[in-house]
């Protein structure tokens, strides 16, 4: 179209298209939100703030987000939506003015053994690309660099049936990169047998130890026992070299045992399949034990733990393998890769250096490819799948961020609010759940939800700038400003645990004496050696109770009652002043309605559309049989007693006829780590990242040791909360027990007794020790970043 034209066509100021410059929901309700409506302006950046439970995830992620992928799976063929998860419509009236929604949530990143850092960026297939290209000796196509892919050879005939049906012989090969001992992954295991049976022992006496293989399992213990294989009334040291091998190591084969046909399988690759093939965090606290116990890793000796064949380590671009490469920190392998200059291969070139550049700005230029995934904490996780957006060149989509300021020191965070900044000056939408006051400034709109949490939060308390909330009277308005006051009384310690020359990861050779007996906080920047320091260096006779960031998991029949444990004294409880078995009181066993399975709901399945759950008409969505029901205790059903929140129940069994003390000890802790709104039946699925993690804390803290390690326990924290968790740790010191803790938050440091600051930056730039002593030491001293950003947040 020629200039004339364009300058004739009509003007665009009155276009209807302009007035749709905000995000309307009206009436709201998905999980506790409570039929709440919101105008979100469009292009701005907006933070959504509140106590940990009060509906910020449930509006932003669980309506917003959700609507608009659940939108765009719908202009997919019914094919295609085949594939892809279907998603209910969120409970809400109208949303109007939605647009493409990029999620950058804290979910961590895959666990898979073989999953790094440089496969889910992608940056190792660029690499994979180049080595193929540029590697001598040439190797093979990109597939020979992977730790993913076998090598395959095969040869002999096949029937081609096309036309008249003929036999061919054919050869065929495939070079891969996975090393054939490990399988690339990096590591060798090797099960002790001692921790799987007793050989003093028979099968018929009971000689398996494995957790949860019953004697009178048909399918475990009793087709060993049954087989006809072994003699079951043999102890087992005295198998024959025969015996053995059968029992140990013998194919998966076919036996009759009552009548019913089963496979039996030699006991160590039955284990193998059964134990080790399973993400180690998803499995139950007593079997992970046991697989602690019964499973050594080694670095595997073929590939020195690069995961890599020999082919492909021999491959080389400028005296580098592959292997060699991805380990490098990152910050050096842009370095390299800007080194490299080979025109024919340059807009690979540009793009991995582009990729690589985006961690350094990001703050991941500590990290290496070769980094296993599943180690990287939730802030480390958001941060890199936030890697591939900040390029890129779409606008006008809505981004939604869950807490992305989690796991980074002060200095870090104004680096993080510069990028949500500027991916909202490209024109797009961003969405920030966040608690850090830091983040909370930057907010050109805020929406605070509560006034509390669970049932008594889903409202929306102000909408706004700044400026307002913090004349708002909310919660949040009041604690925004909140500082702690540097500790100038300490506690004098009670001993020393001393850590020498410690060298995991990035840390150089750190000697360094931790006090017993008082709250210690070690902090750093991100990357700086600080999870190295005290969950890799301190000496194993410690006993110590460490509560890492691991997310808790469980499916939507896991509740808080089970989680903690407190579900089974109840149990026994309720059979005990009934007469009956404890099983009739679990809606997972003997006391499940039958109609919908003790779930309380029942799913239809409809394909390719979103299944429909329906409240069970049996049992009303109580989840147990109407004879269960009838069984009380102090009054009350086992339905009734989960439909509690955590503060009723504490009550109501900690006196009089329902007293259940071993329950009610287990309450006290939940109530005290802020979370006695909880119902004890509420589906772990519906919990808020914060909850979980105090969760978590609460059930830790029954079990048994002189110190307590906590990883960065205020992740997921409102400000009100942070002064409840300080009261928790203050009780934990003056019960004579000794608390570490990894941590960032300013009001954490201010309020320790003894701080540990590793630095002075990340990778190989940290790692050593730049200060011990108190906070108002470190205050004083202004020497380290940590030292200067408690100072000013102290006012000091």
């Amino acid at each position: 179209m020629s200039r004339a034209a364009r300058t004739g066509s009509p003007s665009s100021a009155g276009l209807a298209a302009d007035s749709h410059d905000v995000l309307r929901v009206h009436g709201a309700r998905e999980n506790n939100l409570r039929d709440i409506s919101v105008e979100i302006p469009k292009r701005r950046l907006t933070v959504f703030t509140g106590v940990s439970g009060s509906g910020k995830s449930s509006l932003v992620f669980g309506t917003i987000a959700a609507e608009s992928q659940r939108l765009i799976n719908e202009t997919y063929s019914a094919f295609v939506q085949g594939f892809i998860p279907a998603l209910a419509r969120p409970e809400v009236d109208v949303l109007e003015g939605l647009t493409t929604a990029i999620i950058v949530d804290q979910q961590r990143l895959g666990s898979d053994p073989r999953s790094t850092v440089g496969t889910v960026t992608d940056v190792h297939a660029m690499l994979r690309v180049l080595f193929s290209r540029l590697g001598q000796p040439h190797v093979g196509s990109p597939n020979a660099f992977s730790f993913n892919v076998p090598s395959v050879r095969a040869h002999g005939a096949i029937t081609v049936e096309r036309g008249a049906s003929r036999t061919v012989r054919q050869t065929f090969s495939r070079t891969g990169g996975m090393c054939p001992r490990c399988e690339g992954r990096g590591t060798v295991s090797d099960l002790d047998l001692t921790q799987l049976f007793d050989d003093s022992k028979s099968l018929a006496e009971g000689a398996l130890t494995i957790p949860g293989w019953k004697s009178d399992s048909l399918w475990t213990v009793r087709v060993y026992a049954e087989s006809g294989l072994l003699d079951p009334n043999k102890p087992i040291r005295e198998y024959t070299r025969g015996e053995m091998d059968a029992f140990l190591h013998h194919e998966p084969t076919k036996v009759r045992v009552e009548g019913v046909n089963l496979t039996y399988e030699g006991l160590i690759p039955k284990v193998r399949k059964s134990f080790l093939a399973k993400d180690r965090e998803a499995m139950q606290p007593h079997i992970r034990a046991f697989v602690d116990r019964a499973v050594t890793f080694a670095t595997c000796p073929d590939c020195d733990g690069t995961r890599l064949a020999e082919a492909a380590r021999s491959s080389r671009i400028q005296g580098r393998n592959i292997a060699d490469v991805c380990a490098l920190q990152i910050s050096d392998l842009a370095e390299w890769v800007r080194g490299l200059d080979e025109p024919s291969v340059a807009p690979l070139l540009d793009a991995m250096g582009r990729t690589l550049d985006s961690f350094v700005e990001i703050g991941l230029g500590y990290l290496s490819l070769d980094r296993p995934s599943g180690t990287l904490s939730g802030g480390e996780a958001q941060r890199v799948k936030m890697i591939r957006h900040l390029g890129s060149s779409l606008t006008d989509v809505t981004y939604v961020f869950d807490e992305p300021t989690t796991g980074l020191h002060p200095h870090d965070i104004q680096r993080m609010n510069d990028l949500l900044r500027r991916l909202r000056d490209k024109g797009n939408t961003v969405l920030v759940v966040e608690h850090e006051p830091e983040t909370i400034a930057i907010a050109d709109h805020v929406v605070d939800l509560g006034p509390g949490a669970g049932g008594a939060g889903g409202t929306v308390c102000f909408e706004g700038t700044v400026e307002g909330l913090r004349s708002s009277g909310t919660t949040t308005g009041r604690h925004l400003d909140d500082r702690v006051s540097v500790k100038e009384v300490v506690r004098t310690p009670t001993g020393r645990l001393e850590v020498r020359g410690a060298t995991r990861h990035n840390l150089r050779d750190v000697d360094v004496d931790i006090p017993l007996g008082v709250l210690v906080v070690v902090t750093g920047v991100a990357g700086s050696g600080k999870s190295s320091l005290v969950h890799g260096s301190l000496p194993a006779d410690v006993q110590a109770v460490s509560i890492d960031q691991t997310p808790i998991r469980g499916s939507r029949r896991s509740n808080p009652a089970t989680y903690t444990g407190l579900l089974d004294p109840v149990r026994k409880a309720f059979a005990k002043a009934n007469g009956v078995r404890p099983g009739l009181f679990s809606a997972n066993s003997e006391g499940a309605c039958p109609n919908c399975g003790g779930a309380g709901v029942v799913y239809t399945d409809l394909g390719m559309m979103a299944g429909v759950a329906t409240t069970c008409e049996e049992c009303e969505g109580r989840r147990f049989q109407a004879s269960v029901l009838e069984h009380r205790l102090g009054g009350r059903d086992i339905s009734e007693v989960l439909g509690m929140s955590v503060s009723e129940a504490e009550e109501f069994l900690g006196a009089g006829e329902a007293r259940v003390p071993a329950a009610h000890t287990t309450l006290e802790r939940l109530v005290d780590v802020g979370l006695g709104y909880l119902r004890l039946g509420q589906p772990l699925t519906t919990l808020s990242g914060g909850e979980r993690q105090r969760l978590k804390l609460a059930t830790r803290m029954a079990e048994k040791g002189g110190a307590y390690v906590l990883d960065e326990p205020t992740a997921g924290l409102h400000l009100a909360d942070v002064e409840r968790l300080l009261g928790l740790l203050d009780r934990l010191v003056d019960s004579g027990k000794s608390v570490i803790v990894v941590e960032h938050h300013q009001a954490v440091m201010a309020h320790a007794d003894w701080i540990i600051d590793l630095g002075p930056g990340a990778g190989h730039d940290g790692g050593r020790v730049v200060f011990e002593g108190t906070p108002a030491s470190l205050v004083a001293a202004r020497s380290t970043l940590t030292g200067r950003h408690l100072a000013a947040y102290a006012g000091a």
